[in-house]
């Protein structure tokens, strides 16, 4: 980490700040380029420009079809746009819940599973010690700057980060930095 550190100079983590609008963007990014997710998400702040529970519940599966999300992502966003509308999620109690507590409340909404949630807590709550062992980009910069692009178990991924502690976070951020020096939106 010492030497990844000085590497990026100013660069930092940059949190996004409407949880409903973070998540909802994650949904539309599954499982596709982030060419055509831009592609869909600025066809979807267009029936929606503010991107809130209520307009994505107004437009409905037929217009958020046409942004070009499959019928399940459609599905995904009305579920989301759901519990929030009907506060079955507590954004308000979010700041004083642990980590894993939080995940399990973002996991109960179809469509985000850990990986999303761990996103989430890491660029919207921007909690300090999540450590995404799903994330395939962690595994490789663990990989590429430990154990000299050799496979790394989650077990060896453990290991490594329990020096990081409190902050793999931060250690995660400067590891995908390592594989790609321009952070993603």
């Amino acid at each position: 980490m010492n030497k990844l550190i000085p590497q990026f100079g100013d660069l930092h983590l940059r949190g996004h700040h409407d949880p409903f609008t973070t998540l909802a963007r994650s949904i539309v990014g599954q499982q596709v380029t982030a060419k055509v997710a831009d592609v869909a998400w600025k066809k979807l702040l267009d029936i929606s420009p503010k991107c809130t529970p209520a307009q994505i519940i107004k437009a409905g599966p037929e217009q958020l079809a046409a942004c070009g999300l499959s019928k399940r992502k459609t599905e995904y966003i009305l579920d989301l746009a759901d519990h929030f509308k009907n506060k079955r999620v507590h954004t308000a109690q979010w700041d004083q819940m642990d980590d894993e507590a939080v995940i399990a409340e973002l996991v109960r909404i179809r469509g985000i599973g850990r990986w999303t949630a761990e996103m989430f807590l890491i660029f919207n709550l921007l909690r300090p010690n999540v450590l995404p062992l799903d994330d395939p980009g962690l595994i490789q910069g663990i990989s590429q700057n430990y154990f000299s692009g050799e496979p790394v178990s989650r077990s060896d991924a453990r290991e490594v980060s329990a020096n990081w502690e409190p902050y793999r976070t931060v250690a995660t951020w400067y590891l995908w930095r390592s594989l790609d020096p321009v952070a993603v939106e």
